[in-house]
């Protein structure tokens, strides 16, 4: 009644509104008294809403699973409205303002009410946390404690085999004082402690408890011992302590022996002094046998340290006197044979040796004669020996030059044919560089075999003969030089000819003139008159006694191009030599005064080498290359 004092008139609620519009008379709404009203206000959610879902502790905490949240404790600072709030979930965040918005009555009931459903969420979620971690550490507390019961146990059977060891290594100090200790039951002990116990073996070092109870017993067993005499003593047992001390691990490659293993410590105390005195008192370089034999017996059991400790201060030391003293001259024995045996063992450490040897080899050499045949024994073993170079040098210095001036003294005659210079330069055809054997060849044996087949075939020969006569020297020659292309050009001119004369067309010399592609008309002209003036002189005619067929037809035969080259050097006053150990494309090199000029005789044409290089020359161009060669000298 008070509220309806002075005309006033209460405002429509909404749900009366919608209860009317869903057909309820006005006259039932009328009816219900205000506070069954108001009941019903409180009680109903606009039309349409869902109702409020209770859920207990275990389902808000499957619910929270299933959205994929994890399960903590959240605050949430809302700062929006006038005054902050403080949520535990973006669930409720609007809730106010959609109470707001629909004209929901008592917000203030409903949010405290709303609080008070979150806060419980809260510590039900809390809790839930705190349990969770309780769980965790009850698992973790667990792993802890059967980490520790098996480290316990772990170390109280390692203390019982550290109890083991310490009683069986007591018992073997027992036995050392009493003097009953021997070497077998010494091993027998530790072989059985590395069976039963291998890992505590290698973890506690016991080698080196093994290794100084063995010294002792192993010194008074090699005691008196001679290692290059009596090489094999001792290899067993040392076998055995060596699997002992060591067993399937790898040899200690360091270099300090302050710093090595037990087992190369027993080596360096027990083998290596003996080895030393017999090595420096006993041991001759040039006997090396008996060193030999005792290295390769003990070369498995000896530690890479004491290996190379031997080899540097007992054998290299020794060789290097041996070699100082060496007189090629004097000593009957090649100086490879006492040497090489140390290739494989020394290698690279045996260079330093090598300087002195070759300086007396050259002097032995300067007098040599290509006759002896000891040379040859002397050096050939040591060309994979010593490096290219210096091979090469020691080679073109010494050998080279005594069998080009045997092949300048060889004589070719089919019909009483010796090969005695021929063969000394054969013998050395595997060990000279290949390059110098056909410079040889061609200066020092071509030129005159070539000139004597051309003689022989002017003389309407059997050719069957000369084909056999062909054949005889081509097959003197090793497969190797055969393989070389100069070589083989040189034999092929050869055939040429053969075919010529079979044939019965005009015959050319091999490397004549008549091929014309060196020089023009006018030179070739030069050439013959040179021929008439008295410069057959310079030709390798042979003499009546030279046997071979129709000898006694030959008035003035054709002169080779290097012949020719070399009657124009005389008449121009220069000097034309061989270059002995230069060549170029396979062709030798000559003195053409100040210049280097190479022949080649099947192709007929002259290289000279000039500032540009080597390049293609006439005589007149040869010559003209020279005089401004002298004038820049």
């Amino acid at each position: 009644m008070g509220m309806g004092f002075n005309d006033y008139e209460e405002a429509k609620l909404p749900a009366l509104d919608e209860f009317v519009k869903e057909g309820k008379t006005a006259a039932a709404a009328a009816a219900l008294p205000v506070s069954r009203t108001r009941e019903k206000r409180w009680l109903k959610q606009k039309h349409g809403s869902k109702r409020a879902e209770v859920l207990t502790a275990d389902e808000l905490l499957a619910k929270k699973q299933e959205q994929g949240l994890e399960v903590f404790q959240q605050k949430i600072l809302d700062m929006r409205g006038p005054q902050a709030r403080i949520l535990s979930n973006l669930e409720n965040l609007n809730a106010e303002m959609e109470a707001k918005d629909n004209q929901m009555p008592m917000p203030e009931l409903q949010h405290n009410v709303r609080l008070i459903v979150d806060m419980a969420e809260s510590d039900i979620l809390k809790i839930d946390n705190q349990l969770r971690m309780e769980r965790r550490n009850v698992v973790n507390l667990q792993k802890e404690k059967e980490k520790l019961q098996k480290e316990a146990a772990r170390q109280k059977g390692q203390l019982e085999v550290m109890e083991s060891i310490a009683k069986m290594v007591k018992q073997v100090e027992d036995d050392k004082l009493s003097g009953s200790l021997t070497l077998e039951s010494l091993l027998r002990t530790f072989s059985d402690l590395k069976d039963r116990f291998s890992e505590d073996y290698k973890l506690f070092n016991i080698s080196s408890i093994a290794c100084s109870f063995a010294i002792p017993q192993l010194i008074r067993v090699f005691q008196g011992w001679e290692p290059l005499q009596n090489p094999l003593h001792g290899l067993a047992v040392m076998s055995s302590w060596r699997d002992i001390l060591l067993g399937d691990q790898p040899f200690d490659y360091s270099d300090d022996m302050g710093a090595a293993s037990p087992y190369t410590h027993l080596i360096g105390e027990v083998i290596l002094p003996a080895v030393r005195i017999a090595g420096t008192n006993s041991w001759q370089a040039r006997d090396p046998e008996t060193m030999l034999r005792f290295v390769e017996s003990w070369e498995k059991l000896l530690p890479p340290v004491i290996l190379q400790s031997i080899l540097e201060h007992v054998i290299m030391p020794k060789l290097s006197a041996a070699v100082d003293s060496w007189d090629p001259r004097r000593e009957t024995v090649p100086i490879h044979v006492w040497i090489h045996p140390w290739l494989p063992l020394l290698g690279q450490r045996l260079e330093a040796l090598y300087h002195n040897i070759r300086y007396k080899l050259g002097n032995v050499l300067h007098a040599w004669h290509a006759s002896d045949a000891s040379a040859y024994a002397i050096l050939s073993p040591w060309k994979g020996v010593f490096d290219a170079a210096s091979w090469e040098n020691l080679i073109v210095r010494f050998i080279v030059p005594k069998l080009m001036s045997a092949l300048q003294d060889f004589q070719i005659n089919p019909r009483n044919q010796k090969l005695d210079q021929f063969k000394w330069v054969m013998t050395w055809a595997s060990v000279i560089p290949i390059q110098h054997v056909v410079n040889m060849l061609e200066i020092g044996f071509f030129s005159k075999w070539q000139q004597v087949l051309y003689h022989w075939l002017c003389t309407d020969p059997n050719f069957n003969e000369v084909m056999q006569w062909y054949m005889g020297w081509k097959g003197l020659f090793p497969p190797d030089l055969l393989a070389n292309e100069r070589i083989r050009v040189l034999f092929n001119a050869a055939l040429d000819m053969m075919k010529q004369a079979s044939e019965g067309i005009e015959l050319v010399q091999a490397g004549s003139r008549e091929n014309g592609s060196y020089a023009q008309v006018t030179e070739r002209r030069q050439f013959e008159a040179s021929q008439t003036a008295g410069y057959s002189s310079h030709m390798h005619t042979p003499s009546s006694s030279s046997g071979y067929p129709g000898d006694g037809n030959l008035t003035n035969p054709e002169m080779s191009l290097k012949e020719l080259v070399e009657a124009y050097a005389v008449e121009q006053g220069l000097v034309f030599i061989p270059k002995v150990g230069r060549s170029h494309n396979g062709l030798p090199v000559y003195g053409f005064g100040n210049t280097s000029i190479c022949i080649d005789s099947v192709k007929a044409v002259i290289y000279a080498q000039g500032l540009d290089g080597w390049e293609v020359v006439s005589l007149s161009q040869l010559l003209q290359l020279q005089h401004t060669s002298r004038h820049h000298c």
